[in-house]
């Protein structure tokens, strides 16, 4: 297309002005070919013609499309012209606040006169390992591309950093060295990174200066070699210098200062070492208060001399080095306050009492008089002779100011060296990045030798930056096969010979030094006269014949010629070097020395040059050793790949963010900026990828002509687009557009999507008109048959109503007049009604109100009588019962006394009379039985029968003995009765009291009432403890019942049994009698015992009459408890009557069974002989039940006592609960049923445990004993001997290892063990239990020497697997293992805290000899080292996933549209979309790491801290990008973010870790995406952003606000009104600072405690790990 083509309506072009340089403007018309004349309006709304020259025919430049204006890379504007990189930095640096451009290949730099917060570490490791174009434009990554170039291509890089004083220079020099000192640190070179960034304070405080431009003003040159090993650390460095401004020393402009260590040595002049200087303040001498200007605002010279000092120190300068020179400079300050007086026109003097030259000489250790004398007399030599001549006093001030300028050069230089041996390379240097920080273009309206050779060095690094800059620019089109033309480039190199060439300015210069005679005024002439006409680059001003004009590359400078030859010739008064030399003072004689065999100072390059026949020194002038040092830079940069920086200063006022146009684009024209742009243009500027091109231009190809190859596609478009082949080239990867092409494109772009938005508006318009019409047709038909039934409708009820009104009115009158009638009819009657009745009702209420009054009296009175008649005969019935009842027990007493005595032993003893008179008739019939048997045998019978009455002799008096000792048994009884008794009067009498009781109950008031039911709700606690009690009176009631059973059934069978045998026959009943009749006694005194015990329950469990109990504590409690007591006793009495009953039973039965043998064979005495047994067995068996009754009393008084402590805490409990509040009291409840539980499930536990026990024995016996019995079955079958079965032993869970087996031990264990084989085959704990088992095994041997052995070797061993191994599986599993080997050294420590948690086999296990609490603190540390070591794994994996995923992947392409990428991005090869990191790519690492994490089985609050501290990671590194990287920040990109962020927290919900705290570590990803979203334009969003945004600090949000870039047309920038709007509301926000995250920051790690329920002799050790050599203990 033609480019009058361009010029259409609405094109804004740039326009020439005065002020501004350049101003925008609109055509308000269309240019045709032809016209003379634009219309345009400006942006104020001014209307102005601009005429055309008609000669050039040249239009004015075009403005780029808004799309493009702040791009991070100047070459990649659509129009490349001074007015676009004008307007784009503007943009960028006032709007955006970002003071990095690219313009190709160099870093634009503009001074923003403020601090900001881009320099932290945390920015430098953002731009560690980035390409450069992925980040911001930033002086961290050109240093990161130099070394990464350096790197990979093990190739020497420089990075020259170039501008005019005050722009920055410095500033950039001292970043790129701390990146390099950053990135490259290491452990063993740590000092030498501290010590290459400390000469920077030195070399700044003799090098730099204040200039009327710049506060810290470098006046001198300087290149910095950074030396670098093969593991790319700094090893060293070395600094050369050049052009160092002597002149400063001496004389200062006005407003400008000297250099800065003479002022921080005199604001430490009050220092006591430095007394001995005798300095004053600044202002007392002449070389630092000639600038009048003696502090700079903002700086303390004080606090910057003792970072001097400590500079120097760690640099290596002793003490003594550090006073020597403070001691020459000292020396210098007095120097320049020394006084010559004039005596005449030729000579001068100086007074002998100067305190200043005193000074002087003794800080210099030279002789007053020798000093004084040179400084006004100079030797002067000839061929033949030497004399001495006078000088005058400006020739004496002149030697001075040379001698001063001389010393300070000569101190300058050995500063210089001393640095560069303390600095030199400790090993062999591979590479370097050298570090140019020198002069920019300067011009003053007085420029002198200074700056001629300043802006001579400019050229030579102009004419390399160009030459660098084509050659690029040629490799770059032979790479991508595009026919290469020449460029035609502006080469200064006319420039360059015109100064260094022969009978050039420096040569003639130093022809006319070694002229005798020669002078400024005469050089000049040689000058007009040799190179005025033959050089086009050398001019003369016309009113001036002492100056001449060089017209440089960037500006033409008119240099003044006074002083250039002086300068240039920099001699010194040999007998001045001659006094110094004489001195005491060794730095001094040191520096002296140097002058004939060292370099010079400035350029350390040229030597001295050789003394003439007549000894007089001819060295190389200053311009000479400046164009050699020059030339070998050059050499040593073409050496190397360059890197340029060049530092703007935008104003001269200093303000923060402002920038001046006119002095912008002077310097922008003098440091190459605009020249890299016009070679730019002059070719194919604009280069995109076919995938880019197709991404951003794809809605400009029609569907039919999209194709599968990207590529082919592009070339159809744009052949069908752009019609002029010669606009545009197709390379191998990228498309290649002239100038303008690109802005071209964006327009038929903006149409295309303009024409497509009208026809979608035009659709959408019409549709909604159309549905509007429908809708209003449709309601206005609606609306008509409604209004038309309205109207019929209320035509029928006004028809209606009338008729209906006829009616009602003809019927509401009469109604009305009845009604009236009626009214007043009634009226009558109920007023005659009313008074009657009320006249009635008062009569009767008369006669009933005393009627009633009359009956209430008498039922009172009678109530009153009653009442008083029953309680006094309720008090005396109940006096006399009682008094009764206690004369009827005395009575009873009585006449049992008299019964026992007399009658009842009667009684008792009938039924033994009864059985001796039975056995003395059975004696007798024997007798006679055998008195009648034959004689014959009657001696024999003689002999039986005295050996039968022997024999019943010894019955009767057994039988004596058992009747007393059945009487005894009796009296016993006898005495439990009376005991019974007594205890029933002592339950009368408390039923006595309990009826007193009740008579004065029923006397008290109401409130004795209340406090008796108190007390009764208080004893109620103890019911407890009597139901336990009658539950063991039921428990003895049933096994005398069981007795009496078996007595009876024994009974019964004797009976049955009785009737078999005759002899027993006989006597048998009167035993049966006599032992019914006891068995009924005793069944009548248990029932009657039953009654009392009846009774007594009823009394003490009766709550609810007025015989309530009293409250625990009182006398009749008391009273009760004893008389509990005695009932105790009397059931151990009843059991051991009842143990006597069975003794007798037995004996009756075998006398029964064996009386009929009685005295065959001396049966009896067997017989009496097994009842004596037996009752030895009895009296046994009842001193056991004995023993065993007296442990269920104790038994029962102990659960009396813990019920009573329990009933105790209890109320106790109750009265603090009730002082809490409603949910305290709810709390303290469940606290305390949370307690009772927890003992009571301790309790089933061990029962439990027990009952396993048990279990398990009983299992291991029936197993043995059925195995016993199979063998016994075999060997019953077979016949062959029985085996003998071991016991199944019983381990303890320990493992016994010889000392010295450690070794062996943890390289089977720890060192060659594999994650895998472990936790897939095992328990992933099984490691930390061996190594616990192993320990355990140590502490029961008492082995302390194992145990710390065992433990350092543990450590040690798991440390090295960490160090060696950094794959993740191995650290987490690694990390499992260690966190249970610390939960199981607390968990068997013993402590009370721990051992709760464990079951009491696991408690079993505990250690017993030593206590390891030390070695917990130890495993601590490891386990949160080996976390650490766990997230670096994963950081490390994360880190080249985060930003491809979650920044650059686009889920949706070219939907939301895309910022065109930069130059240098399109220079990257573009990856496939197969190959593309996704965010779905991070989920699955997170799910990997989650799963080995689960699988080896990690404490699950560990596994949260990591998943949490692994979110905060990928949230970190996002922003920290998105904050660095201006293309990232758009609508559609924080849409994207968001979108991801989202699928991050699904993840979370779905590993059910939404409660860890990792969603919270996404809130600053997520803000700020949402940032990117919300509306940006009124107070009211402001104020929702500085709600919005609580998680992200002040800074990032407005650098969010200022990265902010439309990507599409309907876009708009944040204004810069409102960023200061939020700036205003973030102002009082209280929290840091800082702009980037740290992706360091490492939240606190806790390890809680986790108890194992795995116990320690349930784990078997796989044969697979090779532990053979421990046994199970």
């Amino acid at each position: 297309m033609a480019v009058s083509e361009l010029y259409s309506k609405s094109a804004r072009v740039w326009l020439p002005d005065p002020e501004e340089v350049w101003r925008s403007a609109e055509l308000t018309r269309a240019f045709t070919p032809g016209d003379q004349v634009l219309s345009l309006r400006l942006e104020d709304g001014s209307v102005l013609e601009h005429r055309i020259d008609l000669k050039s025919n040249r239009l004015p430049p075009l403005r780029n499309p808004n799309l493009l204006v702040g791009e991070n890379d100047l070459t990649a504007l659509s129009y490349l012209h001074e007015p676009a990189v004008l307007h784009n930095l503007k943009v960028r640096f006032t709007d955006s606040k970002l003071i990095y451009t690219y313009c190709g290949i160099v870093l634009v730099a503009i001074n923003p006169y403020s601090s900001l917060p881009i320099y932290e570490a945390d920015i430098i490791h953002a731009y560690s390992g980035q390409t450069l174009g992925d980040m911001d434009p930033h002086i961290f990554a050109v240093a990161e591309e130099a070394y990464k170039n350096m790197a990979r291509d093990e190739r020497n890089q420089s990075v020259i950093v170039s501008g005019e004083s005050g722009a920055g220079k410095t500033v950039s020099a001292k970043y790129v060295m701390r990146y390099f000192a950053t990135v490259s640190r290491s452990s063993v070179q740590a000092n030498v990174e501290d010590k290459v960034l400390a000469s920077n304070p030195i070399m700044e405080a003799i090098g730099n200066a204040k200039t009327t431009r710049n506060d810290n003003s470098s006046r001198f040159g300087k290149y910095i070699e950074i030396g670098f090993d093969k593991k790319n650390r700094i090893i060293g460095a070395m600094m050369k210098t050049y052009l160092l401004e002597k002149s400063r020393v001496v004389f200062q402009p006005l407003g400008e200062r000297n250099y800065h260590i003479l002022y921080q040595l005199c604001a430490s002049s009050h220092l006591p070492e430095f007394k001995d200087f005798k300095l004053s303040c600044a202002d007392d001498y002449l070389c630092t208060n000639q600038g009048q200007c003696l502090a700079i605002e903002g700086v303390d010279d004080a606090a910057d001399m003792t970072e001097t000092r400590r500079a120097l120190t760690l640099l290596g300068f002793s003490d003594s080095d550090q006073m020597s020179l403070f001691r020459i400079l000292a020396a210098i300050l007095h120097f320049s306050n020394v006084e010559v007086k004039a005596q005449s026109a030729d000579s001068s003097s100086i007074t002998p009492d100067q305190h200043h030259l005193a000074m002087f000489c003794e800080l210099m250790g030279v002789a007053y008089q020798d000093m004084a004398y040179w400084l006004c007399h100079r030797k002067l030599r000839t061929a033949t002779e030497t004399f001495v001549k006078t000088l005058s006093k400006v020739s004496a001030v002149n030697g001075r100011d040379a001698l001063a300028k001389h010393i300070y050069a000569k101190l300058f230089g050995w500063i210089v060296d001393s640095i560069n041996r303390t600095l030199k390379f400790a090993a062999t240097r591979r590479c370097f990045i050298g570090i140019l920080d020198i002069y920019g273009f300067e011009t003053f309206d007085v420029n002198s030798f200074e700056q001629f050779c300043i802006n001579y060095a400019n050229e030579k690094l102009q004419q390399q930056f160009n030459l660098h800059v084509f050659k690029l620019e040629q490799e770059e089109y032979m790479k991508e096969e595009i026919p290469w033309s020449l460029i035609d480039f502006s080469d200064n190199e006319p420039c360059i010979r015109l100064i260094e060439a022969r009978m050039g300015v420096l040569d003639l210069l130093d022809e006319e030094c070694r002229m005798p005679k020669g002078s400024d005024d005469t050089w000049v002439q040689k000058l007009y006269t040799t190179l005025l006409k033959q050089n086009v680059h050398f001019d003369k001003p016309r009113l001036s014949n002492t100056a001449f004009i060089i017209h440089h590359f960037a500006d033409k400078v008119e240099y003044q010629c006074d002083g250039f030859l002086e300068k240039n010739k920099d001699t010194v008064n040999e007998e001045h070097i001659n006094v110094l030399k004489m001195s005491k003072f060794d730095l001094l004689v040191m520096l002296l020395e140097e002058q004939e065999t060292d370099t010079n100072s400035t350029s350390s390059t040229s030597k001295r040059c050789r003394q003439g026949p007549a000894s007089k020194v001819h060295k190389k002038t200053v311009g000479l050793q400046f164009r050699q040092s020059l030339t070998l830079l050059m050499d040593m940069l073409n050496a190397t790949t360059p890197h340029y920086v060049r530092c703007i200063k935008p104003n001269d006022q200093k303000a923060p963010f402002t920038l001046e146009p006119m002095r912008t684009v002077q310097q922008l024209r003098s440091c190459g900026v605009l020249e890299t742009i016009r070679i730019s243009a002059a070719g194919y500027p604009s280069r995109w990828t076919y995938q880019e091109f197709f991404k951003r231009y794809g809605v400009l190809v029609r569907q039919k002509d999209v194709q599968t190859n990207f590529n082919q596609t592009c070339k159809t478009a744009l052949e069908k687009l752009i019609e002029d082949r010669d606009k545009y080239q197709f390379g191998r990867t990228k498309i290649f557009f002239r100038a303008g092409q690109v802005a071209y494109l964006e327009d038929l772009r903006s149409e295309k999507l303009r024409l497509a938005c009208v026809s979608i508006q035009k659709t959408l318009r019409c549709w909604l008109a159309r549905k509007k019409y429908l809708r209003m047709r449709r309601s206005a038909v609606v609306l008509q048959k409604h209004v038309r039934a309205q109207q019929a409708c209320r035509f029928v009820r006004l028809l209606r109503w009338t008729n209906a009104a006829v009616v009602i009115q003809k019927n509401v009158r009469m109604w009305a007049g009845r009604r009236a009638y009626q009214r007043e009819r009634s009226a009558a009657v109920t007023i005659q009604g009313c008074f009657r009745s009320y006249k009635a009702r008062q009569s009767y209420y008369k006669l009933l109100y005393e009627q009633k009054t009359v009956v209430i009296q008498s039922w009172v009175r009678g109530w009153l009588a009653r009442k008083r008649h029953q309680r006094y005969l309720a008090a005396v019935v109940l006096l006399q019962s009682c008094v009764r009842r206690l004369g009827a027990r005395r009575e009873l007493k009585r006449l049992r006394a008299e019964a026992r005595s007399v009658e009842h032993f009667k009684k008792l003893n009938v039924g033994m009379e009864n059985k001796i008179m039975q056995l003395q008739r059975r004696i007798d019939q024997q007798v006679r039985s055998v008195s009648s048997t034959d004689a014959h045998p009657r001696p024999r019978h003689s002999l039986e029968s005295q050996a039968a009455l022997e024999t019943n002799r010894q019955l009767e008096k057994e039988l004596l003995e058992e009747r007393a000792h059945y009487q005894s048994l009796l009296s016993e009884h006898l005495q439990l009765e009376e005991r019974h008794g007594d205890l029933q009067d002592k339950m009368n009498r408390s039923s006595a009291v309990r009826c007193l009781y009740a008579v004065l109950t029923f006397t008290h008031d109401v409130t004795l009432c209340c406090c008796v039911l108190q007390d009764v709700t208080r004893a109620a606690v103890d019911m407890p403890v009597l139901l336990k009690l009658q539950r063991k009176v039921k428990e003895l009631e049933e096994e005398k019942r069981s007795l009496f059973g078996q007595l009876n059934r024994r009974e019964e069978a004797e009976q049955e049994k009785s009737k078999v045998g005759w002899t027993t026959a006989r006597r048998s009943p009167h035993r049966d009698v006599l032992s019914n009749k006891r068995r009924q006694e005793l069944e009548s005194e248990n029932k009657r015992l039953k009654q009392d015990l009846g009774s007594l329950r009823k009394s003490l469990t009766d709550d609810s009459g007025p015989l309530a109990p009293p409250k625990p504590g009182s006398m009749p409690y008391n009273v009760l408890l004893e008389q509990l007591d005695c009932s105790n006793e009397e059931l151990e009495m009843r059991k051991e009557e009842v143990l006597l009953l069975r003794s007798h039973m037995v004996r009756q039965t075998a006398f029964k069974h064996k009386l009929h043998t009685l005295n065959e064979d001396g049966e009896l005495w067997l017989a009496y002989e097994g009842l004596k047994e037996t009752n030895r067995v009895l009296e046994g068996l009842l001193q056991d039940q004995g023993r065993a009754h007296q442990q269920e009393v104790q038994e029962v008084r102990r659960e009396l006592l813990g019920v009573k402590e329990e009933s105790g805490r209890q109320q106790q409990l109750l009265a603090q609960s009730l002082l809490l509040p409603k949910e305290a009291q709810v709390e303290a409840c469940l606290q305390h049923e949370i307690t009772r539980l927890a003992n009571e499930n301790l309790d089933l536990m061990e029962r439990q445990e027990g009952q396993d026990k048990t279990v398990r024995v009983l299992k291991q016996q029936l197993k043995s004993y059925a195995e016993r019995l199979e063998e016994q079955s075999t060997v019953s079958q077979i016949g062959i001997p029985v085996n003998i079965t071991r016991k199944e032993k019983v381990f303890q869970g320990m493992l016994e290892y010889k000392e010295g087996d450690e070794s062996m031990l943890l390289k089977n264990l720890v060192v060659d063990l594999t994650p895998r084989s472990v936790a897939v085959s095992s328990l992933p704990w099984l490691p930390a239990y061996i190594i616990f088992m192993c320990i355990r095994y140590a502490d029961h041997i008492n082995d302390e020497e194992r145990v710390s052995t065992l433990l350092n070797s543990t450590i040690i061993s798991i440390k090295g697997v960490i160090k060696v191994g950094k794959d993740f599986e191995t650290v987490s599993f690694w990390l499992a293992n260690a966190g249970r080997f610390l939960h199981c050294l607390r968990q068997y420590s013993g402590d009370e805290d721990f051992t709760k948690h464990n079951t009491p086999r696991q408690n079993e296990h505990c250690l017993t000899n030593f206590e390891l609490s030390g070695y917990q603190q130890v495993f601590g540390d490891l386990v949160i080292q080996i976390y650490q070591q766990l997230i670096k794994c994963t950081q490390d994996q994360l880190l080249p996933l985060i930003v491809a995923g979650m920044l650059e992947h686009e889920t949706a392409q070219g939907v939301l549209g895309s910022m065109p990428a930069s130059q240098r991005k399109r220079g990257a090869s573009v990856a496939e979309e197969a190959d593309a990191v996704t965010v779905e790519t991070i989920l699955q690492q997170l799910s990997l790491f989650h799963g080995a994490m689960r699988q080896h089985d990690m404490d699950q609050e560990l596994v949260r801290q990591a998943v949490r501290q692994l979110f905060h990671f990928i949230c970190a590194v996002t922003l920290n990008h998105l904050l660095l990287r201006k293309d990232m920040c758009s609508w559609g990109k924080g849409l994207q973010i968001r979108y991801k962020a989202w699928q991050l927290e699904e993840w979370l919900m779905e590993k059910e870790l939404s409660d860890c705290g990792a969603k919270e570590a996404l809130e600053p990803l997520v803000q700020a995406a949402q940032l990117l979203q919300i509306n940006k334009k009124t107070p009211a969003d402001a104020q929702a952003i500085c709600a919005m945004c609580s998680a992200l600090t002040a800074p990032q949000i407005v650098k969010v606000l200022n990265l902010y870039t439309p990507v599409i047309e309907f876009e708009e920038r944040v204004s810069p009104t409102f960023i200061a709007t939020i700036q205003d509301l973030l102002r009082d926000r209280s929290e840091p600072t800082t702009l980037m995250m740290d992706v360091k920051s490492v939240f606190p790690i806790s390890i809680p405690f986790v108890p194992s329920l795995v116990v320690m002799d349930a784990i078997q050790i796989p044969a697979s790990l090779h532990l053979g050599f421990l046994t199970r203990v």
